[in-house]
């Protein structure tokens, strides 16, 4: 194992990566700007060292200070996180030239998934199904017109290097074209310094369903079944669920074989998704995010199965614990992503916590780095803890989350509590009956 772990993020994915690296005996430094000295990470790890002032990117993107942190503690492995620098795949480069360990997959296949384009390519070249669409980027009119005339509107052009739900734009039909290719490029040079994009088949009312994998980086490749994470705001997952009440165990078994013969045959390292739309019992390829997942809590609790323990297991050259002979699918678990913003507005809602009470009691789980006393900092991501709770049905686990929400008490601030109070009292929400544009729909509905 390492003899130091560098955590490379903060919040409650700092946190959790520092249990996993305590139950293992891995010794732990936090770093943190000055806006987040008194994290809980922070007090929780071996050691800590400020890297920068509170802006991103004066701290957590600030590869050179980070490496510093490195060269002052002794880390020999850096852990990322979700976001911040975890899909930069300069940063894995820099760090294999200091001789750091990145906790994650190689700087290559970083960078062949985060280009649409070429994931694209790639998964069709591993059999993973791809939805219809352009070979790849598309610059002139007169092509997006052929492109979109042979799979048929309404089509939807999405940014090459995006990310987030920016840069994409549903087009239906040719007189609509000119308009949506120059936008759409415009927006995706703008926000991603990349102003390439590509054409699909834009599908009406699907399902967003991703398949968890792991890969041992010498060939072998195992799947931990889907999670559902239909109901979006603007692109955004706010709920997720394992398993899907949509797909049948036959599926999962077809799709999620798909998705590890490919990570094997890939050669992939450590943690990743797969993610497709689903409609009409059909799976499209959408991405591959090379990360650990913000919602991975909802597999690790149907499996059993630490997925940051595995990571660091992987990246240390110990391989996987597991087989997929041992993967074992028990109940239903669903995540709530408690965000400090408004329930109706989503407006942020930074400050101080004056009062925190989680829920607790069997089958429930809070990842969170606040406390009573805690102010949340302005300069951040508004996610401050995921509220993961399983049942041994689906049925079971939406009743003890409708108790857990009910229970949970944040005062001071502003969380989106509330919209998941409402949420698990509805009948759609029940009956697993919705898709991608169905909260967008709900709230429209809710604020007329």
């Amino acid at each position: 194992m390492f003899n130091k772990v560098l955590i490379a993020n903060r919040g409650e994915i700092a946190l959790r990566i520092l249990r996993a690296c305590k139950e293992l005996d891995i010794p732990t430094v936090a770093v943190h700007s000055t806006a987040d000295s008194e994290a809980m990470h922070v007090r929780l790890a071996d050691q800590s060292v400020c890297i920068g002032p509170p802006a991103s990117r004066d701290s957590y993107l600030n590869v050179h200070e980070i490496i510093a942190a490195c060269e002052i503690t002794g880390a020999d492995a850096i852990h990322p996180g979700y976001g911040f620098l975890s899909e930069n795949a300069r940063f894995a480069e820099i760090l294999e030239a200091h001789n750091i360990t990145f906790i994650g997959p190689s700087a290559e296949h970083i960078n062949t998934m985060g280009d649409k384009i070429a994931a694209k390519q790639t998964a069709e070249r591993l059999g993973i199904p791809i939805v219809p669409g352009s070979d790849g980027a598309v610059k002139e009119l007169d092509e997006a017109k052929r492109v979109a005339g042979d799979i048929g509107y309404p089509v939807i052009i999405k940014a090459a290097s995006g990310g987030g739900g920016r840069g994409m734009r549903v087009v239906n039909s040719d007189a609509e074209m000119e308009t949506a290719l120059q936008t759409t490029r415009t927006e995706a040079g703008a926000a991603f310094g990349d102003d390439a994009v590509y054409i699909e088949k834009y599908l009406g009312k699907p399902r967003h369903i991703e398949i968890q994998v792991m890969g041992d980086g010498a060939g072998k490749g195992v799947h931990l079944g889907e999670r559902d994470c239909s109901l979006q705001r603007r692109h955004q997952k706010v709920f997720e669920e394992a398993n899907s009440p949509a797909i049948s165990e036959e599926q999962r078994a077809r799709i999620g074989k798909i998705c590890a013969d490919a990570i094997g045959d890939l050669g992939y390292s450590g943690a990743g998704t797969v993610e497709f739309l689903y409609e009409n019992g059909e799976f499209y390829f959408i991405e591959m995010n090379t990360r650990l997942q913000v919602e991975h809590p909802v597999t690790e609790m149907i499996t059993r199965i630490d997925l940051v323990n595995e990571q660091l297991r992987v990246a240390s050259g110990n391989g996987m614990s597991f087989g997929q002979s041992d993967v074992a699918f028990q109940g239903h678990a669903i995540e709530c992503r408690i965000n400090a913003e408004n329930a109706r507005t989503f407006v942020p809602s930074p400050g101080k916590i004056s009062y925190y009470h989680p829920p607790g009691g069997l089958g429930v789980r809070v990842d969170s780095g606040v406390f009573s006393g805690y102010s949340v900092p302005p300069y951040y991501d508004s996610l401050i803890g995921k509220l993961v709770v399983v049942g041994r049905t689906r049925t079971e686990c939406l009743n003890r989350l409708r108790r857990a929400l009910d229970e949970f008490v944040i005062d001071g601030i502003e969380t989106t509590i509330p919209l998941f109070q409402d949420l698990v009292r509805n009948d759609d929400v029940l009956s697993g009956n919705y898709d991608i544009h169905w909260l967008e729909n709900y709230l429209a509905a809710n604020d007329a």
